[in-house]
Parts: structure tokens; C-alpha cells; sequence
């Protein structure tokens, strides 16, 4: 519980808070890491079914994995952690939410401004035509789906081997450039470009909480504090001592 205080104290002092998610915050949710043992990585080798490439060649095939992560989706709801972070947005006390996630977890928990640094599942779009379509507006009965110029049409995400958007990196970017506080949540953001945000939050000299159980790459090099519990507890906790806080 100290350990809630100390960061609820903090947190509150901070004029320019940012959080930074990734795929922990939504295991609570239901959605596996795509990297752990029941994910979708552990069935479909990324290097077949992960790839802008390997879409390009074979789109029906890497729609069997799709269609899956879109039935994982569908099942999700925001958890704790999530519906935390739309409440300290709510208070004035968040400025952004900066996720790795495709679930749309965070704008259905309530949270308004998200960047989606890997992109969405709401959407699906041909990269043909460039025409978008609602993800319900679109029947997987028979896979691949196509827009009606032919092209198999893909989810709005970002594959391996494809360049972030150029609006969410620089949105990214320049949340860390300037917040003096950043939340770390179920991310180890040790890929790039996304490892590039808590670093570049830490030179800007911005103090650096992370939650997550396991320890990681910034755990031992960057981050100022450490929670090593799930965000479905933490996040609550912080948010509890910061009402004890405005009661006292």
C-alpha cells in the first residue's frame, strides 16, 4: 500500500502524465500475449502468418490466424486496469494512452485520447482501392474478405514488416518528449520503434513507474519504480490511495 501512495503522490504532482500499454494490461481481458504460451504465436509461426509479405502472397491463409484474433477480440471486455486508466483521464490527471494493442480496449473502457501505435481491428481496408470498412459491416464467412474492387481487404493493424503511421509515431513521440510522468503497463517495449518512447520520455528527464509482474529490459536500465503486480491491481490500488488522498 505504501507503495500505491508513493506513486498516487507522484502521480498527482505530475502536470503532463502519459501511459504507454502493451499486451499485458489486456491479459486480464482474455487476450493472450501473442508471445506466450497460449498466443497466437504459438500456433502460427509469425514469420508465415505475422508479415506484410506473407499476407501479400497468400491472404487466405493468414486469415485463419486472423479470424481467430478477431474472435478473441470480440470476446474481450476492459478490465480494471483499463477502465483505471479512462478514470485518471476523466480527473485530469492523464493526458494520453499510447498502446501497442489492436484491441480497442481503451477507447471502450472510456478513454478518448489513444494512440494506436500499431493500429486497430475495428477497421478493415484494401490497399488497393483504399476504401475502409467497419470490421461488423464485413462477413468472415468465406476468407479471404474482399472489397468490392476484388483486392482481399486486411484489419487496419500494423504487420511485421510494415512502417508505423506516420500520425501515431509522431503522436507518440512528442507525448514523450514532453510528459514528466509515464506509466509502463504490461510492456516490456523492448521492439522498435516503441522501445524508443520510455526512452525518450527518461532523457527528457520524465520519472518512469512500471507495472508489470515480470521483470524486463527496463526494469534493470530505466524505469525510476517498479509494481510487480498485474495492472488489474496495481492500477485500482493507485487510484484508491489517490481519493485517500484528496479524503484526508
Amino acid at each position: 500500500m505504501d507503495d500505491y501512495r508513493r506513486m498516487a503522490e507522484r502521480i498527482s504532482r505530475s502536470s503532463y502524465a502519459v501511459a504507454l500499454t502493451g499486451a499485458g494490461i489486456s491479459v486480464e481481458s482474455g487476450v493472450p500475449d501473442f508471445r506466450s504460451a497460449g498466443g497466437l504465436w504459438s500456433k502460427y509461426d509469425p514469420s508465415e502468418f505475422g508479415t506484410i509479405e506473407s499476407f501479400r502472397a497468400n491472404p487466405a491463409k493468414v486469415w485463419k490466424m486472423l479470424a481467430e484474433l478477431d474472435q478473441v477480440l470480440a470476446s474481450a471486455d476492459p478490465n480494471p486496469a483499463h477502465r483505471t486508466l479512462a478514470e485518471l483521464e476523466k480527473r485530469g490527471i492523464l493526458r494520453l494512452v499510447i498502446t501497442q494493442n489492436v484491441d480497442s480496449l481503451h477507447q471502450r473502457a472510456g478513454t478518448t485520447k489513444v494512440v494506436e501505435f500499431h493500429g486497430n481491428n475495428r477497421t478493415l481496408r484494401c490497399d488497393s482501392c483504399g476504401q475502409r470498412f467497419p470490421r461488423e459491416s464485413v462477413s468472415l464467412a468465406s476468407l479471404p474478405p474482399r472489397c468490392p474492387c476484388g483486392t482481399a481487404l486486411r484489419p487496419d493493424l500494423v504487420f511485421f514488416g510494415e512502417p508505423i503511421s506516420g500520425d501515431a509515431y509522431h503522436q507518440a513521440m512528442a507525448a514523450a518528449g514532453k510528459c514528466d510522468f509515464m506509466l509502463i503497463v504490461g510492456t516490456s517495449a523492448s521492439v522498435a520503434p516503441a522501445s524508443q518512447i520510455p526512452r525518450l520520455a527518461k532523457q527528457n528527464g520524465a520519472f518512469l513507474l512500471e507495472i508489470n509482474p515480470k521483470a524486463s529490459e527496463l526494469s534493470h536500465h530505466l524505469t525510476d519504480f517498479r509494481i510487480a503486480e498485474p495492472a488489474g491491481i496495481a492500477l485500482p490500488g493507485i487510484l484508491a490511495a489517490l481519493d485517500e488522498s484528496y479524503n484526508s
